[in-house]
This record gives structure tokens, C-alpha cells and sequence, in this order.
């Protein structure tokens, strides 16, 4: 084991002056204190997850003040045209005969308004017991103000007349009734938008339940999806009968070509027979 040598006179003589040039001008303890074995202990290690203790002359720390609450979300304003529609809607529900339901849609407000000159409502005999449901009046239709009077209406006339039918006929048997799903013509006699279309629904809805036909024939693919809440075409379901739910009735409807359609594709007035006659069938009760 190595031994410490002692310090000689002449070192401590020495260590003294130094620490009287550091400033140190007198002893504090009676016994002598060895700062280098003090230096040489490990400093005693904190506890996991325990912070140190926090000195008396520390001021204690401040809470974080809360962040202010974020302000309240204005509330949505209500989309104007969907209010219109449930305006509408409700409107027309309660209307207790086709006169006033007419009046209904001829107030009210709607952005196809601008390019039309009125509202097309009906013609034909109410209480007929078929109902024709076209798409939307045409520039004659928009002038006269009744439903299928242009050249589109002159074919459907000759179509209905070869089964029997006549609309200016005060029989109910012998007579139709007709009626749209849009009463304001569309710019250029573009076809309906949708939105359109589930505006003025529950209005032809009111005036099928009033007007009380026992057969609906939908003109074109507008009324038929509409009516039978489908989006398969018109191609696929004419000719074939369906059963329209409205206010609580059934009644059966059948598809057409749109008279327009088969002014421009002649060749289709052969399936456009075949569905006449069957309708023809449906009336006799067959």
C-alpha cells in the first residue's frame, strides 16, 4: 500500500501563500477539511421522475394562464333555394284543389322564372282517367301556356287519338289530363337539372293526388325517374308498368318516348305503338 508523504515545511509555506493570494484571510473550522477527497465523491443522483427540490429563494413558477376559448361558430345561414323548395313543398301540400295549387306555383319564386313568360300548369279534362306527366314546357308551351300544344304535343294528339283518346273529349274514358314536372320552361328547352326537378316534385305530386287519374303515362325520362325514383333510363324501362306511390294511392304508370324523341328518331314509333296498345289494354281493364 503507498504511503502519503508528509508535506514538507517548505510546500505548506507555500500552499499558504498561494491561497493568501486567492483572498483567504482566515480559517472557518476548527479541523482541517480535505476539498480534494470532497471533489472526488459522486454527487448523489436525483430519483427517476422526481424533479429537484426547488431552493426556498426561488419565487414559485406561475400556472401557464389558459388559452381563451374559441370563439362560438357563426351559424349557417340556410340555403335560400332549399328554403324555397321546402316553401314550395309545403305549400302545395296544402292546397285543396288544382285551382289553387295552380296559384301556388304561378307566385312562386324561382330562378327559371326570368326566361319564362308564365307559369304551364295543365290542360286536357281533370278527372280524366289518364294522365299524361311531361317534362318541361317548350317555346310553344311557354307562349299559350298549356303543356304539349308545339310539335311535339301535335304528335302525342295523333298518338293518343289512334288508341281512342282525345284531350278537348269531356268524357272521362275518352279524355286525358296532362301536366308537367317543371311549370317554367328551362333556357333553350334544355333538359331539367336534377335540383329542378326535386323542387317541383312534391308540387306534380299534389296535382296527381288532386286531378285523380287511375293511369299516369310518363313522357320521356324526366318524369320517369322522377316519378319512379330510378336512374335507369328510359330506353330500358318503356313499355314496361310500374307503380307510382303518391300520397298514399298506387297507380300504375307506364313509360313513353318523349313525343320530341321520336320526332327525331321516327324509327322508334314501332316500340312507341306497342306501348299504346297496351295502354289501350290497361284502360279496356285487360
Amino acid at each position: 500500500m503507498t504511503q502519503t508523504r508528509p508535506l514538507s515545511r517548505e510546500t505548506l509555506k507555500a500552499a499558504l501563500g498561494w491561497l493568501a493570494e486567492l483572498g483567504v484571510d482566515e480559517t472557518l473550522a476548527e479541523a482541517p477539511q480535505d476539498r480534494y477527497a470532497e471533489a472526488l465523491r459522486e454527487a448523489p443522483r436525483l430519483k427517476s421522475g422526481a424533479p429537484p427540490a426547488a431552493s426556498a429563494a426561488q419565487p414559485r413558477a406561475r400556472p401557464a394562464a389558459r388559452p381563451a376559448p374559441a370563439p362560438a361558430a357563426a351559424p349557417v345561414a340556410p340555403d335560400p333555394q332549399e328554403a324555397a323548395a321546402a316553401s314550395l313543398a309545403s305549400a302545395a301540400r296544402k292546397a285543396p284543389d288544382l285551382d289553387a295549387l295552380k296559384a301556388v306555383l304561378e307566385a312562386f319564386q324561382h330562378p327559371l322564372r326570368a326566361g319564362a313568360r308564365r307559369a304551364v300548369f295543365e290542360d286536357g279534362l281533370r278527372g280524366a282517367r289518364l294522365m299524361v306527366v311531361g317534362e318541361a314546357p317548350g317555346a310553344d308551351e311557354d307562349r299559350l301556356g298549356k303543356p304539349f300544344v308545339g310539335r311535339s304535343g301535335q304528335l302525342l294528339d295523333k298518338m293518343l287519338a289512334a288508341i281512342g283518346l282525345d284531350r278537348s273529349k269531356s268524357d272521362p274514358k275518352e279524355a286525358f289530363y296532362l301536366g308537367n314536372i317543371l311549370p317554367f320552361r328551362p333556357p333553350g328547352n334544355r333538359t331539367p337539372s336534377l335540383a329542378e326537378v326535386e323542387v317541383f316534385r312534391p308540387a306534380l305530386e299534389r296535382q296527381i293526388a288532386l286531378a285523380r287519374p287511375e293511369i299516369l303515362l310518363l313522357a320521356g325520362g324526366t318524369p320517369t325517374k322522377a316519378l319512379l325514383r330510378t336512374e335507369t333510363g328510359i330506353m330500358r324501362l318503356r313499355g314496361t308498368w310500374s307503380l307510382v306511390q303518391v300520397e298514399g294511392r298506387e297507380l300504375p304508370a307506364l313509360p313513353l318516348f318523349h313525343p320530341a324523341f321520336l320526332l327525331r328518331a321516327p324509327a322508334m314509333k314501332a316500340l312507341a305503338w306497342r306501348d299504346l296498345l297496351s295502354l289501350r289494354r290497361r284502360l279496356d281493364g285487360g
